[in-house]
């Protein structure tokens, strides 16, 4: 892990240079951000160009440090363009997934390339579940599918409860399409890997399950 491709290099520097435009020109940052009110206005263009803004220097760095770490897992068993898919398709997964909880909540706003991250380190999971994470928080290697399924029910949590500044339903749409993308381009990994295409989809059910019961 942690080569880095052209195309991971252009994503990477793209956050870059259009974050801190934002972090010095409040206008710009104001009119690109994810917000639901401009948004159910026409103002569609925010669902793609908020995902390539960040609130601070730390927040971008830890993006991209997950990014880095992850893309070329997905591009060594796809291809750049396919992971370019996984990428840009989970950000606007993640878009629509924010919108969808959120389309009551007029002020609702949110920035940042969580949910792309989130696709593409759930597209790697599913194209290698057999991978060790070794995590800052845990001091010994976890099984990659562990983390996933952690990763996703934490995020249910965060937003039944709303904890800190966070969009964890952002984080929950781009692993969302992280997997369906990533399966509709590897159907091969249903003969190999479908129990773990199975205990993957799990969190994605309880989520959907527990909107629809009014839980969440």
């Amino acid at each position: 892990m942690g080569n880095l491709s052209i195309v991971t290099i252009v994503i990477i520097a793209a956050n870059v240079i259009i974050s801190y435009k934002g972090f010095n020109d409040f206008g710009f940052f104001e009119k690109y951000k994810f917000q639901v009110g401009p948004i159910q206005r026409g103002e569609q263009i925010r669902m793609f160009s908020s995902g390539f803004l960040h609130a601070d220097t730390q927040h971008l760095l830890f993006n991209m440090v997950s990014l880095y770490f992850f893309a070329d897992v997905v591009i060594s068993n796809l291809s750049s363009i396919q992971f370019l898919l996984v990428y840009l398709g989970s950000l606007m997964v993640g878009s629509l997934l924010s919108f969808y909880f959120h389309k009551n909540e007029y002020h609702y706003s949110a920035v940042g390339a969580s949910g792309a991250v989130s696709g593409v380190i759930y597209s790697a999971i599913l194209l290698r579940p057999d991978m060790d994470l070794l995590l800052f928080i845990i001091p010994i290697p976890i099984p990659a599918y562990l983390f996933g399924i952690g990763y996703l029910l934490y995020s249910i949590y965060g937003m039944k409860n709303r904890i800190g500044n966070i969009g964890h339903d952002a984080h929950f749409g781009g692993a969302i399409g992280g997997y369906v993308i990533t399966l509709l381009l590897s159907p091969w990994l249903f003969e190999t890997n479908l129990l773990m295409i199975v205990l993957l989809a799990l969190p994605i059910a309880l989520l959907f399950a527990l909107k629809k019961l009014g839980k969440i």
